[in-house]
């Protein structure tokens, strides 16, 4: 059976373009794959992180998969630094990336900004890491988001060096899992950007957390231009915001965006918000209210992340082997 292998940093507050881009998908893909969803803890702490705000947000990111669908019982979910193959693989895989393959990662460029020199090496391997996430469980499968894709393509590179150097087809070239219809939630203060948990304004997203009244407050002062909605995709050229509202109104009511401009066309926002709102309240308010459940006594993650990650170990622990005995290491 094919494996797919994904993830979420437990930094920030997820929010409907986690829920809409990724969560709701993996939800569906429990159903066809082998599945392996992981809080990528170790990935945080390439960055400053408070010590228990890390292990509040791991917390609730659990919760959040949880919440959105995803079954432990078909799924394995666990925290990544409980299972001790990700950073020993990390590291044999590294001697099989090339710096001029991680000087191309654009994402590393990015978040260190005009501050390079002080990066830290965490941030600068970054997608090494990655690999050996994907690696270390054979993956065959991966849902990547456009940010992602450039360290897929550096994963299936370290893989092949790896099989190169050793003569065999040891590590599958894991593909990428693309959703026909990926939903991109933008910003609600700027449709041009893409919606964030690190943007500094919480008026700009919609957190998993947020109760009814936020939520439809949020939408009530989303931006928007002073024209009706359109009655024709061509009639959103140029008009960012009533693309991501209609957009996203589509993705949570499960219809085509053409469907969605039928259905809407002519609409003035003040009577779009309204209808908005409920969509949005109506999917979003019960995840929110298991997650509160869920991290109102922690016990029941705690336990799921246990055995999660103890079955993550069982699966990972041969491969590991493996390689060491591939690479020359005497067994102890």
């Amino acid at each position: 059976m094919n494996r797919i292998f994904s993830g979420m940093q437990p930094t920030g507050n997820l929010h409907l373009g986690n829920y809409l881009g990724a969560l709701r998908n993996w939800v569906k893909l429990q159903h066809e794959f082998e599945t392996i969803f992981c809080i990528v803890d170790l990935h945080a702490i390439t960055l400053p992180q408070d010590p228990a705000e890390l292990r509040r947000a791991t917390r609730e990111v659990a919760a959040a998969y949880i919440a959105a669908g995803i079954d432990p019982a078909k799924s394995l979910i666990f925290n990544q630094s409980t299972v001790h193959m990700h950073a020993e693989l990390a590291w044999i895989l590294g001697c099989f990336a090339p710096l001029g393959w991680l000087n191309r990662m654009t994402q590393f460029k990015e978040k260190a900004g005009k501050d390079r020199e002080n990066a830290s090496l965490g941030l600068y391997a970054y997608p090494v890491l990655m690999a050996a996430d994907i690696l270390g469980y054979k993956a065959t499968h991966v849902p990547v988001g456009e940010d992602q894709k450039q360290h897929l393509e550096l994963a299936r590179d370290i893989a092949g060096a790896f099989n190169r150097r050793y003569e065999m087809e040891y590590f599958p070239l894991p593909e990428p899992q693309i959703f026909g219809a990926a939903t991109r939630v933008m910003s609600l203060r700027d449709g041009t950007k893409k919606m964030s948990k690190s943007d500094a304004s919480d008026m700009s997203r919609i957190n998993l957390t947020d109760d009814a009244d936020a939520i439809a407050n949020k939408i009530k002062k989303a931006k928007t231009d002073p024209h009706p909605l359109p009655d024709s995709e061509d009639g959103l050229a140029g008009r960012p915001e009533a693309d991501n509202l209609l957009g996203i109104y589509a993705a949570l009511s499960d219809m085509t965006m053409h469907n969605a401009i039928a259905e809407n066309a002519g609409k003035q926002f003040s009577a779009f918000k309204r209808d908005l709102v409920d969509r949005a309240v109506a999917v979003l308010a019960p995840i929110t209210q298991r997650m509160r459940e869920l991290t109102s006594d922690p016990t029941e993650i705690d336990g799921i992340l246990a055995r999660g990650a103890e079955k993550a170990d069982a699966m990972s622990a041969p491969l590991l082997a493996e390689v060491k005995r591939i690479v020359g290491f005497l067994r102890p």
